[in-house]
């Protein structure tokens, strides 16, 4: 009985499965965007001057090059815990 209590809290609710889905998306693609476009190409030249450098590369450089593609693989790992939330959430999950 209790298992048919519980089935019924998870009713499934594919639009709020989906606003739940872009928001985690519009998240998540707003922080590449700070961190790919603001860090990579606005914010170089400050970044070049003001921060430390790691190697011989300027850390403005640096973001530009590498710290986009390490932070899209944190944001990759972040999709997928964000989602397995969502969908256990919404009554999705396996």
């Amino acid at each position: 009985m209790a298992e048919s209590e519980n089935d019924e809290k998870k009713k499934l609710d594919p639009k709020g499965h989906w606003r739940a889905n872009l928001k985690c998306v519009a998240i998540l693609l707003s922080i590449w965007f700070v961190v790919s476009f603001g860090c990579g190409i606005l914010l170089r030249s400050w970044m070049d001057a003001n921060m430390p450098s790691i190697g011989n590369a300027p850390f403005g450089f640096w973001m530009a090059q590498q710290g986009s593609i390490i932070c899209f693989v944190l944001l990759l790992i972040a999709y997928n815990i964000c989602m397995n939330r969502i969908d256990a959430k919404f009554g999705y999950d396996q």
